[in-house]
């Protein structure tokens, strides 16, 4: 799952491949919010904390865990 957290007044945005469900993730942030908590807390696949100020948070966006693939078409002359 990618998660993208826009953080105010920073140009680069927080991107993190995690391993937790879309539902877990939105839970995670929709508590940190409510309940006035200091810092969101995310754990990416290789188990890495990422914490981020919620007070900093500009958006964050959940995306799908579905993979992209490239392919490519053979060309008939």
């Amino acid at each position: 799952m990618e998660v993208r957290i826009g953080v105010q007044n920073v140009a680069r945005e927080i991107v993190i491949e995690t391993d937790e469900s879309a539902q877990d993730v939105e839970k995670a942030v929709a508590e940190a919010v409510e309940k006035s908590k200091p810092l969101l807390s995310l754990t990416d696949r290789r188990d890495k904390q990422v914490v981020v100020p919620v007070s900093a948070i500009g958006y964050v966006e959940i995306g799908s865990d579905t993979k992209q693939t490239v392919g490519f078409a053979a060309v008939a002359d």
